[in-house]
């Protein structure tokens, strides 16, 4: 199956959108793991075994992970999804951006060392820096396009007076991965929560792609909003795809020692909201 295909197959499997952020912050662990970086995975683990039937993906962000020397951990934690959850794809946070044969290295770490079923990827190099990820047949790379931090402005959001109409930045990103750079329906992209006007002007240059929309919870981002600007679909069928990512509110739900259930419950509550906003 492919990348674009389990996900679909996980939607309507788990009748979800929701995607859970694999964010461990050893020093927001609860009780009997707490400040025990060595626990990553124990803390993980536990989060995707309490979730798996909830989500339509998870997302590991891998510098909570290098940060402290917990590699071996998160391949460890990668197998274990595998096992567990093989309907569930994994997409690995990255944000990686360089062309030519460190490109190659980055997609080999995300592909192969890892076994990540997609990416995210800055695409501020071009379309070179992308090109390596599609040359693993059917895995995904989500371009940062619209991103949910207020800096996302400083580049973003001005205007490209060399290309006609003057799009915005992260407009031009849009078509660009819509098009010619899609050449194997590989592509999607990342747009923030908080700017659901932009979701969905997004949605209008990219009708078909999958969206990794963060900023749902801690965020503050309006999880129907979300549905409204970013899912599309005829007769209960999803055309667009959107995966919507929750972090710390479904992770940090309890400090106590329920902390898994509590993360069940945050995960149903979130997934149930999305579910009505697109009904």
């Amino acid at each position: 199956m492919t990348f674009l295909d389990m996900l679909q197959a996980a939607e309507r499997q788990n009748s979800s959108m929701l995607c859970v952020g694999l964010d461990p912050e050893p020093a927001r662990f609860p009780q009997g793991l707490t400040a025990n970086a060595s626990k990553i995975y124990d803390f993980c683990a536990a989060i995707v075994e309490a979730t798996a039937d909830l989500v339509i993906a998870f997302k590991p962000q891998i510098a909570y992970f290098a940060a402290h020397r917990a590699e071996d951990q998160l391949e460890k934690l990668m197998a274990h999804m595998r096992r567990t959850a093989p309907q569930v794809p994994v997409i690995l946070d990255a944000k990686r951006g360089d062309i030519g044969s460190t490109a190659e290295q980055y997609a080999k770490e995300a592909f192969e060392r890892y076994g990540a079923d997609a990416v995210t990827l800055s695409p501020f190099m071009g379309f070179d820096s992308i090109e390596p990820y599609l040359k693993y047949p059917g895995k995904g790379a989500f371009l940062l396009c619209r991103t949910s931090n207020p800096g996302g402005d400083d580049l973003q959001a001005q205007r490209l007076a060399s290309v006609p109409g003057e799009p915005l930045l992260y407009e031009h990103i849009a078509k660009m991965a819509q098009g010619p750079w899609n050449q194997n329906g590989q592509l999607g992209l990342v747009v923030g929560a908080t700017y659901p006007a932009e979701i969905e002007r997004v949605r209008a240059v990219a009708a078909t792609l999958p969206l990794l929309i963060p900023g749902v919870g801690a965020q503050g981002g309006d999880a129907a909003a979300t549905v409204r600007a970013g899912w599309r679909g005829s007769s209960g069928q999803t055309t667009a795809p959107i995966v919507v990512n929750s972090s710390r509110a479904i992770l940090y739900a309890s400090k106590a020692e329920d902390f898994a259930k509590a993360a069940r419950r945050e995960a149903m509550k979130t997934r149930d909201m999305l579910q009505a906003a697109r009904a």
